[in-house]
């Protein structure tokens, strides 16, 4: 049923236009996505399992991601209070970043993509890595004009 509802809400959102603030630029990165609180071992250190995908668009303050599978080990990507940790492959290096999950669609009727659609807010990063994110955004930008 939340899938029904997921899909009426996606159609809806296309219907009556994209009212996002941040402008998205469309690009294909790689990324690895991980849960930001991974969980512990009986010895005490952390197990941290990654998964791969792609990006579909970036902005200053999100990024929609590409992924195979909507879960990870035993947990959901888009849980309550979730948080997750995304390593971003830019051409001009890696980034690292911690973002929120803000929604998700599986991508059944689309014609290229299998695996889910996962929109983030970014929560936080570096100051360094911020600057090269968007840094990076610019030139994305000035290319089309």
């Amino acid at each position: 049923m939340a899938e029904l509802a997921r899909s009426i809400v996606s159609r809806f959102r296309k219907f009556v236009g994209d009212r996002r603030r941040a402008k998205r630029q469309k690009v294909r990165l790689s990324f690895s996505i991980s849960i930001a609180s991974p969980a512990k071992r009986s010895n005490g250190a952390a197990r941290t399992r990654t998964m791969q995908g792609h990006t579909l668009d970036l902005s200053v303050s999100g990024l929609a991601l590409i992924v195979p599978a909507i879960t990870l080990g035993e947990h959901h990507l888009v849980g309550a209070n979730r948080n997750l940790n995304v390593k971003l492959e830019l051409p001009v290096g890696p980034v690292n970043m911690e973002v929120t999950p803000v929604r998700y669609e599986a991508l059944e009727d689309h014609e290229s993509e299998t695996g889910y659609a996962i929109g983030v807010r970014i929560a936080g990063m570096s100051d360094e890595d911020r600057l090269k994110y968007v840094s990076y955004l610019s030139t994305l930008v000035d290319r089309k004009r």
